[in-house]
């Protein structure tokens, strides 16, 4: 165990060490403030605070950390090495930088809270970040950060253990619009021919025909496709799926149809199925409920995995009724048309309330990209940033996500990147 001194141990100090020692490097910590235990201690520790007690590893809190509340916090981002980091310390420090507070500003989402500008959908905006700013995004840098002191660590105490880590892929597929022309119920199928019909869109037409009168598969039905590429595959897989209201009208299918709960059994037979939680149910505790109980009654288990409609996070009411339910881990976090670590980690790590100032059981999942984010570059430039960013992940053993929808596997020749990407090159 690794002991770190600290005159007041906070909510906030005890959040972020768990998650840099334990849950990136894999070493428990523990805390104290008294000076006798800590002189004690015969296996390794540091201090944490404005100064060194003595000749201890001192490790120089910028002071965030103590604080209570949001405030506008002035941030100087600088080169470390081959990577960033923001808030410098002294010299006295064993590292240059505060990485616990940097890190803790990053995994709290603290940027989130301060004023900004929404996107069009009221959403925090990729180019709000400071990731995006200081062009550290496509870099996990809280567990880059986490391996610079493990080295420092591995230095000090020859003989501190840390376990062995493997990269993990776990891919989610988005199926808000599960079906194109399917279970749309005759209303909505009417619609939908005369708007083809209308707007001159005879290919679309005759394929809703065929579909509809059973003579041609859905386009978006790429389920048994994505089973059968990962089967036998200990890559991790979550379909996520809506059972409320879509954000288009035309967008939306009948949930009560045998057809759709069948789709869903067949999927949660061989891999994990989430709740899309519609917009509606983001906002009303009483509609996610039942949204997740439907769900439920389906697959006949529990829900653990969730994600929000058009990746809508509003911090920190949308969580909080995710705690509330019990939904166990949450994969919104993500920018849909900008490629990044949103919260700077590839690690898995909890949400922190901070208007609360409490950490929360909800396990918050970072996922790397979205395909929508690739939509104006090249296939070939697709795959060389993902790839980029992969290595990035694997060179501290994290959890490498991609966020692809049902659409992206359909046999559209313009699909053929995301196929390779999803039965090659991610599959283990």
């Amino acid at each position: 165990m690794l002991l770190i001194f600290t005159k007041h141990t906070t909510p906030r100090i005890s959040y972020v060490f768990k998650h840099i020692c334990t849950r990136v490097l894999g070493i428990k910590v523990g805390f104290t403030n008294e000076i006798e235990t800590f002189l004690a201690h015969k296996g390794p520790k540091a201090s944490y605070g404005k100064q060194p007690l003595g000749n201890e590893l001192f490790f120089q809190s910028h002071g965030l950390l103590t604080q209570q509340g949001i405030e506008s916090v002035e941030i100087n981002v600088r080169k470390w090495g081959e990577t960033k980091c923001f808030f410098a310390v002294s010299d006295k420090s064993a590292i240059p930088f505060d990485i616990f507070t940097a890190s803790f500003y990053l995994l709290s989402r603290y940027e989130e809270y301060l004023p900004h500008v929404k996107d069009h959908l009221g959403r925090f905006s990729a180019s709000e970040s400071l990731g995006f700013k200081y062009h550290f995004l496509d870099s996990p840098v809280i567990d880059i950060w986490a391996y610079k002191l493990k080295s420092l660590l591995q230095h000090e105490f020859p003989d501190i253990l840390f376990p062995k880590k493997e990269t993990t892929v776990h891919n989610l597929i988005n199926a808000q619009v599960a079906f194109a022309f399917l279970n749309k119920g005759i209303f909505r199928s009417l619609i939908g021919f005369t708007t083809d019909l209308f707007n001159l869109r005879l290919k679309q037409f005759l394929l809703r025909t065929k579909v509809v009168l059973g003579l041609q598969g859905d386009p978006y039905d790429s389920y048994k496709w994505v089973i059968n590429v990962t089967k036998n595959s200990s890559m991790k897989l979550t379909v996520f799926f809506l059972l409320g209201e879509a954000v288009a009208f035309e967008e939306t299918i009948n949930t009560q149809k045998q057809k759709f709960k069948m789709l869903i059994k067949y999927v949660a037979d061989y891999k994990e199925v989430g709740l899309l939680v519609s917009l509606a149910a983001l906002t009303n505790p009483e509609f996610l409920k039942i949204e997740k109980r439907t769900l439920e009654n389906i697959i006949n288990r529990d829900v653990e995995s969730s994600q929000n409609s058009n990746l809508l996070i509003s911090l920190p009411e949308i969580y909080r009724n995710l705690v509330s339910l019990e939904i166990e881990k949450d994969y919104t976090m993500v920018y849909e048309n900008e490629p990044g670590f949103r919260a700077g980690t590839c690690t898995p790590f909890l949400f922190y309330d901070l208007d609360y100032e409490i950490i929360t059981p909800l396990a918050i999942q970072p996922i790397a990209c979205t395909t929508q984010a690739f939509l104006k570059q090249s296939p070939k430039d697709t795959a060389m940033k993902i790839t980029e960013m992969f290595k990035k992940v694997q060179a501290v053993n994290g959890t490498f996500t991609v966020l692809f929808s049902n659409k992206d596997f359909s046999e559209d020749p313009n699909n053929k990147l995301w196929r390779s990407l999803f039965s090659e090159t991610l599959i283990s």
